[in-house]
């Protein structure tokens, strides 16, 4: 079905504002697929099936009519639109399986690789790319801008280093055109180790039937696949903020703001967490004038707060202008076309003015369309995900649950790990899901990684507990790099001397963190790390010296300088 806006009261042509769908998503009857502009204000246009987003002909800043088509929209029972060919006739297909995954992101394509290594017959079923959001949307694409970044800041740093650069500039077309190459290549290597394990692969969307019997509407046929075993692992979508002005065009989000061929002069990010911040030291890092809103009372609230506060410090010097305790009330787009974000502290309302505004509020389970109740299966108290086990296990014995949709812990890493706990569970080996070693990645100016327990969570627990931390500045490797900023950080437990906690911010914090997740999961105390000779000069004698400064016999340091 042709999807047009119709009627438009007003003059036309009208400016397409934020599109919300993009091709292979679900839509239900009167799900939003877009808002345009008019002089009476934002207008929305919804999809009139229960379908499936073949094509998407707009985007953002277009100009169209009253008889533009906007969206192609299969309807759900046919599969396909309807044209002169196919008259919306489709191929109704048997398929059967022993085991069904559904969502080819880091969570599903490692278990359905994992399940066919041990000669399981798989099938995965994806209704957009291979890889899912974080490869396509997340992780990978964001971090191919974090190298140009930490690029431009060394190049603007290499008089240092007796290399002199005229007129360093960001390409920020060819950044983009970089990221996709990456994030092509990466795609083409799932695509071809699924086929490689002999994975069968079918592109549509999974609808429940029963517990055991899911339809894959696909854009030329229906798959009605039987499965002894199914896996779900549809991953997560974008939380909406709901404030007046949050759908205007100048507002971006996590995926939206991917596809930015062109720098900002200026942008206001609404989100202190790990995108947020991400995102933040990426365009200050490039020249962009940055500013931070966040509801909390300081940044990263799911670190130590000397941690953040160490973070927030660095990016404040750097001219990320941070506003904390700080709620969002409204976008506004001004006469010359800046956005307007006014937010509130206290009692006070505050406006900020940008070419650009980012929501990076967080993510929530994807559910849509998956029709969960007719194979019975239970969501979380208040419907945050789908509810599962120590095996992974849903309350149906033989459906499982992995990744951002189980909304356990939203990592990628964390994702991959439940998806080999659920195959082994399936091949009866009664594997348990341990959450208490999970390191975690921020990879900001500098980078910032955690692992193990916060100061907070042994307070609450009352652990009685130590702290060391070992400064950069004391590195020598770190000096060289010109990268003396932060510091190590582990927590001990003080009656049995193990390390529980443990936080890096400073460069290489995304390697070194291994090594303190190696120390935590295996009960290491101060001495274990100190009895292991660390090469030299490298950023990881931090960590030594650090384990040496819980007995205060860390050797480069001063007594003075102690972080406390």
């Amino acid at each position: 079905m042709e999807i047009k806006i119709g009627f438009i009261m007003g003059p036309s042509p009208v400016t397409v504002g934020a599109v919300t769908v993009k091709a292979g998503d679900c839509v239900k009857s009167g799900d939003k697929l877009m808002e345009y502009e008019t002089q009476k204000g934002i207008v929305p246009v919804v999809s009139s099936i229960d379908g499936i987003v073949q094509k998407v002909f707009v985007t953002q800043g277009d100009k169209v009519t009253a008889d533009d088509v906007l969206f192609e929209v299969a309807d759900a029972l046919k599969g396909t639109a309807a044209d002169e060919n196919s008259a919306g006739i489709t191929k109704e297909i048997d398929a059967n399986c022993e085991l069904l995954v559904i969502g080819a992101g880091p969570g599903g394509y490692v278990a359905a690789i994992r399940a066919a290594q041990a000669g399981i017959k798989t099938t995965i079923v994806e209704k957009g790319e291979l890889g899912g959001t974080c490869l396509n949307e997340g992780c990978i694409p964001t971090k191919a801008f974090v190298k140009t970044a930490q690029l431009f800041r060394e190049i603007a740093e290499s008089e240092l280093y007796g290399i002199h650069v005229q007129d360093a500039k960001v390409d920020f077309a060819q950044a983009f055109r970089r990221k996709n190459e990456v994030r092509k290549q990466l795609k083409g290597g799932v695509d071809s180790l699924l086929r490689e394990h002999g994975v069968t692969v079918l592109r549509g969307e999974a609808l429940f039937c029963s517990d055991k019997q899911v339809d894959v509407v696909a854009t030329d046929a229906i798959y009605h696949v039987t499965a002894n075993n199914i896996i779900i692992a549809t991953g997560s979508k974008i939380s909406q903020l709901h404030i007046p002005g949050a759908h205007l065009p100048l507002v971006l989000n996590s995926q939206s703001v991917l596809d930015l061929e062109q720098l900002p002069s200026s942008i206001t990010i609404v989100g202190g967490g790990v995108i947020g911040m991400e995102f933040a030291s990426i365009f200050v890092s490039m020249g962009v004038k940055v500013h931070v809103v966040e509801f909390l009372d300081h940044i990263l609230a799911m670190l130590d707060k000397d941690v953040s506060g160490e973070l927030q410090k660095f990016l404040q010097n750097k001219g990320v202008q941070i506003h904390t305790s700080a709620k969002v009330t409204s976008i506004e787009a001004s006469i010359d076309g800046q956005a307007i974000v006014t937010y509130q502290q206290g009692e006070e309302l505050f406006r900020l003015a940008s070419e650009k505004v980012l929501i990076s509020i967080g993510r929530e389970p994807n559910l849509d369309m998956l029709q969960l109740e007719k194979a019975g299966i239970r969501l979380w108290e208040k419907k945050r995900g789908i509810e599962v086990n120590e095996f992974m296990q849903t309350n149906i014995p033989h459906i499982y649950a992995i990744g951002d949709v189980a909304n356990m812990i939203q990592l990628a890493h964390v994702a991959s790990h439940q998806g080999l706990c659920a195959v082994n569970n399936i091949l009866g080996h009664a594997e348990k899901m341990d959450y208490a070693v999970v390191p975690n990645v921020i990879f900001t100016n500098p980078e910032t990684a955690a692992v193990g327990m916060t100061e907070a969570e042994c307070e609450k627990q009352q652990i009685a507990f130590q702290i060391a931390k070992f400064p950069y500045y004391a590195n020598g490797k770190a000096l060289i790099m010109n990268e003396t900023n932060g510091f190590v950080k582990l927590i001990q437990d003080s009656a049995s001397k193990k390390i529980i906690g443990a936080s890096i911010i400073g460069p290489d914090a995304d390697a070194a963190i291994n090594i303190l997740s190696f120390a935590i999961r295996f009960g290491l105390t101060d001495k274990d790390i100190t009895s292991v000779i660390f090469p030299h000069p490298t950023t990881s004698e931090a960590i030594f010296e650090c384990a040496s400064g819980l007995t205060n016999t860390a050797i480069h340091l001063h007594q003075k300088d102690y972080l406390k």
